[in-house]
């Protein structure tokens, strides 16, 4: 049987033959409707056909009782398909006022109207219910056949829109389902598309550092060269402005000796070129140009520790955690000034690395949190660390500084690029952290905002590829 099938119907008349004559119609006994059958073939010669299924017919003597009737049917879960409403019940409501009732009920159920046409118009009723495809008029008095053909059309139509409604329930199930998979994709896609541009962002960065490297170690092995034999030359000269000034300490105690007129053209030639003020300025000088050039020979050695950023270290597995308080105590005196550090450390498992690089690392970046507060104002550095799984460990270090503009994050980590101003900074700190990350396999990011600070992010992994 289909599941949809229904030949459930409703009568609501205020007469109980019209009842009888209805039963007799939709829902005659089974032994009648046999022997009826079999008397109809004898007297024709027809062939005995198979009774139809008979309704379920159920009688209401009102318009209130066949909305009782109804309400009941719904909420045991067996609607009528079928009503069929006598237009005049006195006193109750009149056959509209009870459809109307009826379809508030359940829209779905199909209604027969049995009227005289004198009770009332049929413009009139279509004014008032303003529904045609659920609604049919049969004129009294009726025929049986046309009281069976109603029920049995009205009835395959409930079913026929049941089995509709059901489809495009399922097809707008369907269509939900595929929607939301769409979106889900969709989502998933420009996830993808997102990690593609941050990769390429970062493969094009890695490219033009690794270029930058390599310009960066040629220059510091040109200049390297040139530097030596100039610092070696410098002590050298440093020795000799040593032995000038004995000699010419010892001329000055010869000068008693000489004859008046050349000990006062000596005192002369003296005081022309200035000699004690040479010997009081020469060392100064000296000394000066000796920082000047061990300044250069720092920047060399930044250059070739940025290019090679591994070289001459071996790796070790060690604790991330001590290695950064250790490097936190060398760098106290510069940043407790300057703000107030925090931790926040999670629970990390031993990693490998190169210690005294990673270590530098964490003192170029605290270091730079550290410069970054505004003048005068106190700030604080907050040190986070933590796992990304059981491969990756992470560490953070946040400032509450200036922060550093957007169109300006793209070029931090460059040689040389630096946004303190002149002669504050060489702009290595970062580009040398960058390479010996990049060295180790792992990977720094940085999220900044003007005026409210910047946080660094050194991601790592835990076991040396």
């Amino acid at each position: 049987m289909n599941s949809f099938e229904n030949r459930r119907v409703l009568l609501v008349d205020d007469m109980p033959t019209i009842h009888a004559d209805f039963r007799k119609i939709l829902a005659p006994e089974s032994g009648a409707a046999s022997a009826l059958e079999a008397a109809k073939a004898a007297l024709f010669g027809d062939e005995v056909t198979e009774a139809a299924e008979p309704f379920e017919l159920d009688s209401a003597y009102q318009g209130q009782e066949g909305l009782a009737r109804v309400e009941e049917a719904l909420a045991q879960g067996r609607p009528y398909a079928v009503a069929f409403v006598d237009m005049r019940m006195p006193p109750g409501w009149d056959g509209v006022e009870t459809v109307e009732r009826l379809w508030q009920a359940d829209p779905r159920l199909q209604v027969v109207f049995c009227t005289a046409y004198s009770d009332a118009s049929w413009e009139e009723v279509l004014q008032r219910l303003d529904t045609r495809d659920r609604l049919v008029i049969l004129k009294k008095p009726f025929d049986n056949i046309e009281v069976s053909q109603l029920a049995n059309a009205l009835a395959a139509k409930w079913q026929a829109t049941q089995q509709a409604s059901a489809h495009i329930d399922q097809l707008e199930a369907a269509v939900a389902a595929r929607t939301a998979q769409l979106t889900q994709s969709n989502a998933a896609l420009q996830a993808e598309i997102a990690e593609r541009k941050q990769l390429e962002t970062q493969l094009v960065q890695s490219q033009i550092l690794a270029s930058i490297g390599q310009l960066a170690a040629g220059v510091a092995h040109e200049i390297n060269n040139p530097i030596g034999y100039v610092f070696a030359n410098h002590g050298t000269l440093g020795t000799y402005q040593e032995q000038l000034f004995e000699l010419l300490s010892a001329y000055r105690l010869a000068e008693a000796k000489l004859p008046a007129n050349l000990a006062a053209s000596l005192a002369a030639l003296r005081e022309k070129v200035g000699l004690d003020y040479l010997h009081d300025d020469m060392p100064a000088l000296i000394q000066e140009s000796r920082e000047g050039l061990m300044r250069v020979r720092q920047i060399v050695q930044d250059l070739k520790d940025f290019s090679r950023v591994d070289a001459g270290q071996e790796w070790q597995r060690v604790d991330l955690h001590a290695g950064i308080e250790s490097t936190l105590n060398l760098v106290a005196g510069e940043v407790q000034p300057r703000a107030e550090l925090l931790r926040e450390f999670g629970r990390l498992p031993d990693i490998d690395c190169m210690p005294s690089q990673i270590n530098q690392v964490v003192l170029n970046l605290v270091v730079n949190a550290a410069q970054a507060m505004a003048d005068g104002a106190r700030g604080t550095i907050t040190l986070r660390t933590g796992c990304e799984g059981d491969t990756q460990v992470w560490l953070e270090v946040a400032d509450t500084g200036c922060g550093i503009p957007q169109e300006l994050l793209g070029r931090i980590f460059e040689p040389f690029y630096t946004t303190r101003p002149v002669g504050q900074g060489r702009g290595l700190g970062l580009s040398l952290s960058y390479g010996i990350v990049q060295k180790h396999g792992g990977r720094i990011d940085v999220r900044s905002q003007v005026g409210s600070g910047t946080t660094f992010r050194v991601t790592l992994p835990a076991r040396r590829a």
